[in-house]
């Protein structure tokens, strides 16, 4: 039993709910895809883009989106996004948006298609090439405003300014950050999410869970994040195993919570970043091809236990999340990661121990690292890798 898991009287899960968090209005409720016409007509444009996968597009969902729309927009759509987009994807995407002077972006699918349509943002508007926006703050126009609609529960792009596009040629993660470059309205439609396969949800789940953890002790972290990261957990780490069979019903109540503490800890990184497991995670993703949310559920216990053995009140704050310990916390991560049917070792993904040195190398070179509680060697992130094979 987690401290946060205790009874409250939280409003029904799919009761349809509106909310304007700052510049972003949110949209949420069981079929609120519906409205897409009403919230993009506020924006006061004509011609739309809509940036998805091909996976998508046979789930029916873009069909949807553009039938919801209506005759009311000139409306064109790219489906090239792939897992992990590069610069060719955004390169592609820009091009079709130029050719038909596209005045906004709607986004839907997990964390590829949103931040691939971040990023073709950025180049529509500013020009140039990704690289260029690198880092933060580095475009100089005005940006399009976007609609989101995250078809998973995982990563909380949606609420981020950040794009996470992987570099040609070295495989590096670049993130390329800009408040303007933020969704101006996010639609969390629990029944675009869960028609996701089972696999895709599980990974996407224990990714947004990571989000939570990590958030909640990076060297960024202040009042905000940590308020947001630990309702995130709350909200997540049960709705999890309820989420995991996807036969409607309540089911759908447990997207739909898991849609909600996605977007919440999505917005506690934008606060407060990330920290170890994703730095030990990319490496694994860029050089084994382990999908995103598979490598860092498994390094993120691995990591948590690291930490807590930091001093620094680092285990105290995981006790927030998990009555115990950063130990107990760890364990628990543990138990969901093996419910939901996830790799539990890196030996069972194809990974060489002879590769480790070279992971750990690598996983010195990634940004998120520098904002961990806990210094990291190369030294240690091969005993984290170690310590997962």
């Amino acid at each position: 039993m987690t401290t946060l898991d205790k009874t409250r009287d939280d409003p029904p899960a799919l009761a349809p709910w509106e909310a304007e968090v700052g510049s972003v209005r949110i949209v949420a409720g069981p079929g609120r895809i519906a409205e897409l016409a009403s919230i993009v007509a506020r924006f006061e444009v004509l011609r739309v883009l809509v940036v998805t996968d091909s996976g998508l597009q046979e789930a029916g969902h873009v069909e949807r989106a553009v039938s919801a729309l209506g005759s009311g927009f000139e409306t064109w759509v790219f489906d090239g996004v792939e897992e992990n987009p590069n610069s060719a994807h955004v390169q592609s995407g820009t091009a079709l948006a130029r050719e038909h002077g596209i005045e906004l972006i709607v986004a839907i699918g997990g964390g590829s298609a949103l931040d691939c349509a971040k990023a073709i943002n950025f180049l529509l508007t500013n020009g140039g090439k990704i690289e260029d926006y690198w880092g933060f703050g580095k475009a100089q126009s005005p940006m399009l405003p976007s609609v989101a609609i995250p078809a998973t529960a995982g990563t909380g792009s949606e609420a981020q300014s950040y794009a996470l596009i992987t570099q040609a040629g070295t495989g590096r993660k670049m993130a390329c950050g800009d408040l303007k470059a933020r969704p101006r309205a996010v639609v969390l439609d629990p029944e675009v999410a869960v028609t996701a396969p089972r696999s895709v949800a599980a990974q996407a789940g224990l990714d947004a869970l990571s989000h939570a953890v990590e958030s909640m002790v990076t060297t960024r972290r202040n009042p905000v994040s940590t308020m947001l990261a630990r309702e995130a957990w709350r909200i997540l780490a049960p709705a999890l195993a309820t989420a995991r069979d996807h036969r409607g019903g309540d089911s759908l109540a447990a997207v739909a919570r898991l849609q909600l503490g996605a977007h919440l800890a999505g917005a506690a990184i934008e606060s407060s970043m990330l920290g170890a497991a994703h730095a030990a995670a990319n490496p694994l993703t860029t050089h084994h091809q382990i999908v995103h949310g598979e490598a860092v559920a498994l390094m993120l216990p691995h990591v948590v236990r690291f930490n807590a053995q930091g001093g620094q009140g680092i285990d105290d704050l995981y006790r927030q999340l998990e009555s115990g310990s950063g130990s107990a916390l760890a364990g628990h991560i543990e138990k969901i990661r093996h419910q939901a049917g996830l790799a539990e070792q890196l030996r069972q993904c194809g990974v060489e121990k002879e590769t480790l040195p070279e992971l750990a190398r690598a996983a010195t070179e990634e940004w998120t690292g520098r904002f961990n509680p806990r210094d990291v060697t190369e030294k240690d992130f091969l005993r984290l890798y170690e310590a997962a094979y």
